[in-house]
């Protein structure tokens, strides 16, 4: 989306089984986010997970992660200055969207379950190939 685009709000109705919008609206109180904002962040995480991925090469050794959090950091610092607060928190705000396209997609592939019972994430059984 580019930055000149209608930034005008509309509003968008969906209708889900009421376990499911419970469950969505006990995490959405966990995060302390509005009904709305939750349902608008978890569309926008999931439509990240829809893009097309460039394959990173893996790292062996201790450095599973690669260079990602540098090659990020970089990013941010080509653009603007920051402090190391600010760093923090965009740096802590991608790894809150990874984690978010992450879950999303475990659970479309049935490996995991949000459960609003037992008060948080569990697996289902189904699904893991691991073994785990």
């Amino acid at each position: 989306m580019s930055d000149s685009a209608d930034s005008s709000r509309k509003a968008v109705k969906t209708y889900v089984p009421a376990y499911q919008k419970d469950e969505w609206q006990s995490h959405a109180d966990e995060l302390d986010m509005s009904q709305s904002e939750f349902v608008r962040t978890m569309v926008q995480a999931g439509r990240k997970g829809l893009e097309p991925v460039t394959a990173e090469p893996e790292s062996p050794g201790s450095n599973p992660g690669g260079n990602g959090l540098e090659t990020r950091v970089l990013e941010l610092l080509s653009a603007d200055t920051y402090s190391w607060d600010e760093l923090l928190e965009a740096v802590s705000d991608d790894i809150e969207s990874r984690l978010d396209e992450t879950l999303e997609q475990l659970q479309a592939d049935n490996r995991i379950r949000y459960s609003g019972r037992h008060g948080g994430y569990t697996t289902t059984g189904d699904g893991d190939s691991d073994g785990n």
